[in-house]
């Protein structure tokens, strides 16, 4: 049996990945891949390292172990394939059930999640809302599954899928029955119901209203109920067994202690704020996007911040992308190569889309450090390659990383050591789902040398920590956003190509470990739309320049 470590290892491996093992070798290696854990981890580590993707599926023993395997060897010439095929399976095999739980919870393919969904209606805007303590806080361009919402406070637009748009005002509760149907059971809204929605439905505990191709408002409150038609007509119904009366543009109905409703005029004026949502939202949004402005100020100031892409000085006609942070060095200024600027968090700002296979950000850092962090924000149109990069150094240098978001939303990142069994590849838990897609996320990683952890996050708060096993100090050099230079690596391999498909908003590299405080910082200052949970949290944890 082959010993381990050894170099009677390293060349067993070295042959697999390069279509030369021999039939004793394979014998050997097999023997000790059974008996020895710390060998299949070396094993499925190098064979990642060379990125080798099997085309030939009957190297596997069952569909189950095909499903388990992420990195499965190279192949053999072909007649090379047939001699030693049942040995290589084995190898193949060992090492991916060696895998076992982590591969499942980490790197599987989750055909299954994300592709199907309960949601009747998604949450399109917000104003200073207030979700309440404890409870969970809807995500602002997010689906809503049935079920109530309650808004303590602030406004908050929501769009059924039928089309309908509602406009509710906190305090409020607001139940979600299906795409055309809601229960108001407290509270004021607005509903505007195109042709396409008609028939659209909300219950109050003393009328039922349903659309005939209308705008109208409704407000509950203990045993007071008002209806008001702004445009078209509704059918409202005072009971079950009631039978519903038309109410026309213009008209109220409101009940007061009576099963019988008490006929006025509407009155808009009274649901101004709804209306005024629009215009409130602009003036909210210009107002975050100024805020992020002196937060970036601040962080600017940083000593420890090596890069800083806001993206707010880069000329559209030019293809330099200027570095906002530690202006002390410009070698940290970037180029753009095949990139489009997009719409970005906020009216006026912009983004950086990445579509095709070449578009990509090239940087260049140099130095050492014994920590790091990587915070952007991203935009994630799709994950359509086995490695979508983030941020990845060119080829695998000693001391260099690579960050990236794998097929199934597994945030990746892997740390290249000295030698050629140092290196760790930490994965997070499968965050990313369909229906974040097109949404704005803060994903942060902070590498902490020191502390010997590697810990991510999505949106200001941790998702995957890990012992890190890889000795700083950590090299950058030569660098790309969004993409890799696979240098070192033989040509024509399906899994060099790793382009991030979405946009880029900004991005931020420290050459120190930042805090949890201070990453859920840099999230609630750069969050599209604040809500009354964030401005409640502490303050950026960045000295003001201003400031002795």
């Amino acid at each position: 049996m082959i010993p381990f470590p050894s170099p009677e290892f390293d060349d067993a491996v070295a042959a697999v990945c390069h279509g030369s093992l021999a039939e004793d070798q394979a014998r050997a290696l097999n023997a000790l891949l059974r008996q020895n854990p710390a060998a299949r981890d070396e094993y499925i580590l190098r064979v990642e390292l060379h990125s080798r993707l099997a085309s030939d599926r009957d190297l596997f023993a069952s569909p189950a172990a095909e499903s388990i395997a992420v990195f499965p060897p190279p192949l053999l010439p072909r007649p090379a394939r047939r001699r030693f095929a049942p040995a290589l399976a084995l190898a193949a095999c060992l090492a991916a059930l060696a895998l076992g739980g982590w591969a499942f919870s980490h790197f599987s393919l989750r055909t299954g999640e994300g592709t199907t969904s309960h949601a009747v209606a998604l949450l399109d805007r917000v104003v200073e809302a207030d979700w309440g303590r404890g409870a969970p806080i809807p995500r602002l361009g997010g689906p809503l599954e049935p079920g109530r919402l309650r808004l303590v406070s602030g406004i908050a637009q929501i769009v059924f899928y039928s089309g309908a748009r509602v406009v509710v005002q906190g305090p409020a509760e607001l139940e979600l029955v299906t795409p055309s149907q809601a229960v108001l059971r407290q509270g004021r809204l607005t509903a505007e119901v195109p042709p396409q929605a008609h028939g659209f439905r909300i219950d109050t505990p003393r009328v039922n209203v349903t659309d005939l191709g209308t705008a109208f408002g409704l407000v509950v409150r203990d045993q007071h109920t008002e209806l008001h038609v702004f445009q078209g007509r509704v059918a409202m119904q005072s009971g079950p067994g009631a039978a519903a009366r038309p109410l026309l543009a213009g008209a109220a109905a409101i009940w007061e202690h009576s099963a019988l409703p008490e006929l006025t005029n509407a009155q808009p004026a009274a649901f101004a704020a709804l209306f005024d949502l629009p215009d409130r939202c602009l003036a909210a949004e210009a107002g975050r996007y100024r805020a992020w402005q002196s937060a970036g100020a601040r962080m600017n100031a940083d000593p420890a911040l090596l890069v800083h892409y806001d993206l707010e000085h880069a000329a559209a006609s030019r293809w330099e992308l200027p570095n906002a942070g530690n202006l002390h060095a410009p070698a940290c200024d970037a180029t753009i190569v095949g990139c489009q600027w997009t719409a970005g968090r906020w009216p006026g700002k912009r983004a950086l889309e990445f579509q095709g296979v070449s578009d990509r950000v090239r940087l260049s850092i140099p130095g050492e450090y014994p920590a790091l962090t990587l915070a952007a924000w991203v935009s994630v149109k799709g994950l359509d390659r086995a490695i979508n990069s983030l941020f990845m150094c060119d080829g695998f240098a000693p001391g260099t990383i690579h960050w990236s978001i794998r097929h199934d939303g597994v945030p990746g990142f892997t740390i290249v050591g000295a030698g050629p069994t140092d290196c760790q590849i930490v994965a997070g838990p499968p965050v990313l789902t369909v229906d974040q897609f097109g949404q704005w996320l803060h994903l942060a990683v902070v590498l902490d040398g020191p502390a010997k952890r590697v810990t991510q996050y999505l949106n200001g708060t941790p998702v995957g920590e890990k012992t890190l096993k890889v000795k700083p100090p950590f090299r950058l050099g030569p660098a790309e956003l969004g993409n890799w230079n696979n240098h070192g690596f033989r040509e024509h391999d399906p899994a060099l190509i790793r382009n991030f498909s979405g946009a880029l908003d900004e991005f931020c590299l420290f050459g120190r470990a930042l805090s949890p405080v201070e990453i859920r910082a840099l999230f609630a200052a750069g969050k599209p739309q604040s809500d009354a949970l964030v401005q409640n949290r502490p303050g950026l944890a960045f000295p003001d320049p201003q400031q002795p």
